[in-house]
């Protein structure tokens, strides 16, 4: 049963539009959707590889571009934004990973939140090009929005079977040697940086499909919305942290929950632009009592909430 629940899981999420649901619901199922691709693209590096990245907006941003442009200067459907994206982000990521792969830690860390700034100030200052902070607007494909939620469906079980596939093949032995012990993993003959590489490439290219998506639903972008460290990066790694870390099913809890969160606090009187702070506070919550998210502790949690049961 359990080796066929992804396909249960795409049957049950295909029939959704099929209900009749509101315009409202299948907004935020597309938006749960597209977390969910750009937290598995994210996991991938972040979780079964072990570099913790906040500049995945730069690829997200890329991957806006490459759609938004397509339309705007090539007056070719934002659709075509899927496959130009991929040459321009993989290079984006190869040469990312020339630079920064060789760091670690912190080091890292801050070498990726640069990169993800770096393509705002660009972005900002090719007006010529990105039009600059007067943005991007195209027209949009379809007025209801059924059509979108398909194509990110498909989006979505293309990067799971994808991530899936990667991480139980030997690269995804090599990942996750390297995210525990990257020294032990060297002395045993392992390219560190070649396989960082590909797990790096691998995931840009997916958080570029995200990104090309949203130029397409959203029908506008500018700099400050898609290099976003705040509202993309952080977000992302936030999806990942609390759905669980190096699982298949955690980016998907995990957006579930941040997109929900997210339209209950927005909905609260007085709140404003304070749920970032609200879900920084969440996502210590989680880190101190479940280091491996919700999927990755849930026989903690089941522990838990056997132990109330017997209390009452």
């Amino acid at each position: 049963m359990k080796r066929f629940a992804p396909l249960i899981v795409l049957a049950v999420m295909a029939a959704l539009p099929l209900l009749g649901l509101s315009s409202y619901v299948m907004h935020l199922l597309i938006l749960v959707i597209m977390w969910s691709v750009s937290g598995m693209a994210w996991n991938l590096l972040g979780g079964y590889t072990g570099q913790v990245s906040f500049g995945h907006a730069a690829f997200f941003g890329l991957g806006a571009y490459c759609a938004g442009m397509a339309s705007f200067h090539l007056n070719i459907s934002a659709w075509y934004g899927f496959p130009l994206s991929i040459p321009l982000v993989a290079v984006t990521a190869l040469v990312m990973g020339l630079i920064v792969l060789r760091l670690r830690g912190p080091y890292f860390v801050l070498a990726t939140l640069a990169l993800g700034e770096i393509m705002r100030i660009t972005a900002e200052n090719l007006t010529g090009l990105t039009q600059g902070n007067l943005g991007i607007m195209i027209q949009r494909t379809w007025v209801e929005k059924t059509g979108y939620y398909y194509v990110i469906l498909a989006v979505a079980a293309l990067t799971f079977w994808v991530v899936k596939l990667l991480a139980e093949s030997r690269w995804g032995y090599y990942f996750v040697a390297i995210r525990e012990d990257q020294d032990a993993a060297e002395s045993l003959g392992i390219n560190a940086t070649l396989y960082k590489t590909i797990a790096l490439t691998v995931s840009a290219v997916i958080t570029g499909f995200s990104g090309a998506f949203y130029m397409n639903y959203m029908g506008y972008i500018d700099p400050q919305v898609v290099f976003s460290l705040g509202d993309i990066s952080i977000l992302t790694i936030m999806v990942v942290m609390v759905g669980g870390v190096a699982t298949y099913w955690g980016p998907v809890v995990g957006a579930v929950i941040m997109v929900l969160l997210a339209e209950v606090i927005r909905s609260l009187p007085y709140v404003g632009t304070a749920y970032q702070t609200l879900f920084g506070v969440l996502l210590i919550v989680i880190i101190i009592y479940l280091p491996n998210g919700l999927v990755g502790d849930r026989q903690t949690l089941a522990r838990l909430f056997k132990k109330k049961g017997a209390a009452v």
